[in-house]
């Protein structure tokens, strides 16, 4: 019975050599592209680089070598295409080798390589340039001259991973605020500045919105901006005549009418609040306008909110719930 055992259970010589094959006969999986938090490109990094946590792209901070990330409208492209040598590269000093078409898988592009001296230091540079969607994708790459980590094959072969996707997570934008904000009431992020600004849109009367050069267009209900800013007033005494200055920087109005300018206190949080009539600067209809302001740690918030004077009782409503959500991040 032993010896039956043993011709049961035990894989005859020749079978365990074919498992064995087909188990590095089988190609390992490729790698994932990565997104940089709030990039609509991604691809596969070369091996040695992490996403960065100072701008949209990866590094290897011990070999001094970065690739960063960066999107234009559509037409960029065909402006970019013209120029042998992109102003982007002139205005950073490269002296351009070569620039050749490249095969991508999302589509046609150009390659651009050459060198910068910077300081003390050599480096080798990229340029991929490419129309992704409804964007022109721009990856740029910085090695240090010496180095053999991070050869030209290399980089091509990240390069040649290039994805893009057709729309971020709202929260992955919003992390790259200083600030949360924690209802959007129905609103819509249309732009963001990292680390700085949040522009929202509500379009819920006009669904197919469209927008030029990334402007919203005439047919919007209302917007509101919220943007971080250091400094302001120490003194609860200058407020209001910071208030006013704050205001005056409110682009896409005109003709201005100022009804109240007061502080309030908003969920024991002290703000001062601004209210006028005026007009859109492009389409000459009749709007209202609110900004509030909100002090402290050495910095201050300014929140506006634009809306058709005929939405302005239900707009207000939901503007007061964007404004009553935002937070400032703690360090």
């Amino acid at each position: 019975m032993s010896g039956l055992r043993t011709n049961v259970f035990a894989a005859p010589a020749g079978l365990a050599a074919v498992v064995t094959f087909l188990l590095f006969a089988i190609p390992a999986r490729a790698a994932d592209p990565i997104f940089p938090t709030g990039s609509h490109i991604g691809l596969v990094p070369p091996p040695g680089m992490v996403m960065s946590k100072k701008f949209p792209g990866f590094e290897d901070p011990a070999n001094d070598a970065i690739m960063i990330f960066a999107t234009l409208p559509a037409a960029a492209y065909a402006e970019m295409e013209k120029s042998p040598v992109p102003e982007e590269l002139k205005a950073q000093g490269v002296t351009v080798a070569k620039r050749a078409p490249i095969e991508l898988n999302v589509g046609k592009g150009f390659l651009v390589t050459g060198n910068q001296v910077t300081g003390n230091k050599h480096y080798r540079k990229w340029l991929l340039v490419a129309p992704v969607g409804n964007l022109t994708a721009l990856v740029s790459v910085q090695v240090p001259e010496k180095n053999s980590t991070y050869t030209d094959a290399v980089i091509r072969a990240a390069l040649m991973t290039l994805v893009v996707r057709a729309k971020v997570p709202d929260s992955e934008d919003l992390s790259l605020l200083p600030f949360t904000v924690g209802n959007l009431s129905g609103f819509h992020i249309q732009a963001i500045i990292p680390g700085r600004a949040l522009l929202l849109i509500d379009t819920s009367k006009f669904p197919k919105l469209s927008v030029t050069g990334g402007v919203p267009e005439p047919n919007l209900d209302a917007r509101f901006i919220v943007t971080a800013v250091p400094g302001g007033p120490t003194d609860a005494t200058d407020q209001a005549g910071f208030a006013r200055y704050a205001f005056g920087t409110i682009g896409g109005i005109e003709d201005v009418q100022i009804t109240m300018s007061e502080p309030v206190r908003v969920d024991n949080q002290q703000e001062f609040e601004t209210v006028a009539q005026a007009k859109d600067s492009i389409t000459g209809i009749d709007v209202m306008v609110v900004q509030w302001l909100r002090f402290g740690g050495g910095a201050f918030l300014q929140m506006v909110g634009i809306s058709r004077s005929d939405l302005w009782s239900s707009e207000l409503t939901r503007l007061r719930a964007l404004r009553d959500s935002v937070e400032p991040k703690s360090d």
